[in-house]
């Protein structure tokens, strides 16, 4: 098969297009020929190596998130047949999406609905799944409640102001100018340039605040939040930086592989409550452009590969 091969930790100019051997399914997984896979935050990161993303097996395929169709069926699979059209993310430590195809875990892998797009499921996947865990899982977000999201113009960001607005809370979102009627459009309420406003001015008046940013941004964090509020983050802040406030749960959300979530997602696609994210598209052999728009990190929605 086709695959872009990382042949060593450094710059985008490390993606290379080359060959890799097919995989085989083994006992519960499926092969997926992939249609669609697309760019995490976390990949460049593991291109660069930076800290626990240090690799020690060259060449590596990078990817997490996919769609496309089952191929082949392992020992003990009788939920999918060959041909059904199936979308998911690949289980915590494992990778392998920037490829045509794909050996995976059946159980953790869910059918795509018709309506869906194959570049459109692969760009829900793991925000889906990170939005999900953090705003209903994780911060219990209820009707009624305000919440700050941070970076809301982004893949996971802009999923959770949708789901936050679907919950029934305020939603204010930090975004740059540009992408202010972008992020209204999902559902924020108040929108919030970061550029050339201070977004603390608003006042202890959040009962949540989901920071997708983090860094310098997570003191701020802590002044908008009422008295024992809760602040969920997927980016961290400064190294060695500590909580500013004892009466706030900090919370990391514990973001699982599932078909569960993957479910949940079909089902709000279905009540209409969500949609996908605007799409950048590329092909697999421009994998080091995209590398280099996602480190910029003013990408509004995601990029996603069409491989098929």
């Amino acid at each position: 098969m086709k695959a872009m091969l990382l042949i060593n930790h450094g710059g985008p100019e490390m993606l290379r297009l080359g060959d890799a051997p097919d995989p085989v399914a083994g006992p519960g997984e499926i092969v997926v020929d992939i249609h669609a896979a697309s760019v995490n935050g976390a990949d460049p990161k593991v291109r660069r190596g930076n800290g626990r993303y240090q690799l020690d097996k060259f060449p590596h395929i990078l990817g997490r998130d996919f769609s496309g169709v089952v191929s082949a069926l392992g020992q003990g699979v009788s939920d999918f047949k060959v041909g059904d059209a199936v979308f998911g993310v690949t289980d915590q430590g494992i990778e392998g999406a920037y490829a045509e195809k794909l050996a995976i875990k059946a159980a953790i892998v869910a059918k795509k609905p018709d309506s869906l797009s194959h570049a459109d499921a692969a760009a829900l996947g793991l925000i889906s799944l990170t939005a999900l865990t953090a705003i209903e899982d994780t911060a219990h977000l209820k009707s009624g409640e305000t919440i700050l999201i941070q970076g809301g113009a982004g893949g996971v960001a802009g999923f959770a102001v949708q789901l936050a607005k679907h919950i029934g809370a305020k939603v204010i979102a930090t975004a740059s100018a540009g992408n202010h009627a972008y992020v209204r459009s999902l559902g924020a309420d108040q929108a919030i340039d970061y550029n050339t406003q201070d977004f603390t001015a608003i006042g202890p008046v959040c009962d949540v605040v989901f920071d997708t940013v983090g860094g310098a941004v997570r003191d701020g964090c802590y002044k908008v939040l009422k008295a024992n509020g809760r602040l969920v983050w997927i980016s961290p802040a400064p190294e060695g930086y500590q909580p500013a406030r004892a009466d706030v749960a900090t919370l990391r959300p514990d973001v699982k592989r599932d078909r569960a979530h993957l479910e949940r997602l079909v089902a709000l696609l279905k009540a209409g409550a969500v949609r996908p994210p605007e799409i950048t598209r590329f092909t697999l052999a421009d994998a080091a452009k995209a590398h280099t728009i996602s480190e910029g990190r003013h990408l509004r929605g995601k990029l996603v590969f069409e491989v098929r």
